[in-house]
């Protein structure tokens, strides 16, 4: 499979700033009668260019947390950062650009549009964007040469391998150069081969300097990354540094 080209040079750490910061985020799911606590005072700093795995159960808020990163919930109380500027100040419009601009999404089930190429799945986000025709092509076919698909373009979803598909997804997801991939369960319809090869793609943006955030609970796929955050019933229990991040087919990159 091709590398990705160098986008830029990965940031030292003493160069990296924040992304992301929570602050005392709380989410309660008004059932009614019932009244589910989905999140309880986050407090939580992603800086740029951190590659981080977030793990825990069904119900543990992980997918919560996601939807919140990713401007598709709001949460109760508290705050959320994104790249300085308060999420929960934002209008529903400002939320949706914020979406196609600073976010690429990557889902388990890829979501691709079923009967549409690979290259106009790709120019999606930049037709909505009201980008160039021209431009959104040319943009399209490098990112889809980047993850080793360019002889491919043409097809449609149901003429490619579930690996293939995540791929296109992927380069969806970096059509208008966002600095954050959020990535809900990558790997989960895919086979060990195929996962190992899209957590070498999210490695690569990583290396470039791309921030990267993946729920997963294999622990196989979170020890691609450089940071592990486990929770458990709404709460962070752990977050550790990963030093030595796994490479395709087992091998490492120590620090």
């Amino acid at each position: 499979m091709k590398r990705f080209g160098a986008l830029k040079k990965r940031p030292e750490p003493w160069e990296t700033d924040e992304l992301i910061r929570l602050e005392n985020l709380v989410k309660i799911y008004d059932m009614g009668a019932l009244k589910v606590l989905g999140l309880k005072q986050i407090n939580l700093t992603i800086r740029r260019g951190e590659f981080v795995a977030v793990m825990g159960q069904s119900g543990s808020g992980k997918s919560t947390l996601m939807n919140i990163l990713g401007c598709l919930d709001r949460p109760t109380s508290g705050h959320y950062y994104l790249d300085g500027a308060d999420t929960g100040e934002m209008t529903a419009g400002e939320l949706s650009a914020v979406r196609n601009r600073k976010i690429g999404f990557v889902f388990q089930s890829f979501n691709l549009i079923p009967r549409t190429s690979a290259l106009k799945n790709v120019e999606l986000p930049m037709t909505y964007g009201r980008r160039p025709k021209k431009e959104r092509r040319e943009r399209a076919m490098e990112l889809l040469a980047r993850v080793g698909l360019e002889t491919r373009w043409s097809h449609m979803p149901n003429e490619l391998s579930g690996g293939q598909r995540q791929r296109v997804a992927i380069a969806r997801a970096l059509a208008n150069e966002p600095p954050l991939i959020l990535a809900d369960e990558p790997t989960g319809n895919l086979d060990t081969a195929a996962s190992e090869e899209i957590m070498e793609l999210f490695s690569g943006l990583h290396d470039e300097g791309v921030t990267v955030v993946v729920v997963t609970h294999e622990e196989e796929i979170a020890a691609f990354t450089g940071r592990i955050i486990r929770f458990r019933d709404g709460e962070i229990i752990s977050d550790e540094t990963n030093p030595c991040p796994r490479r395709k087919g087992g091998g490492e990159r120590c620090c």
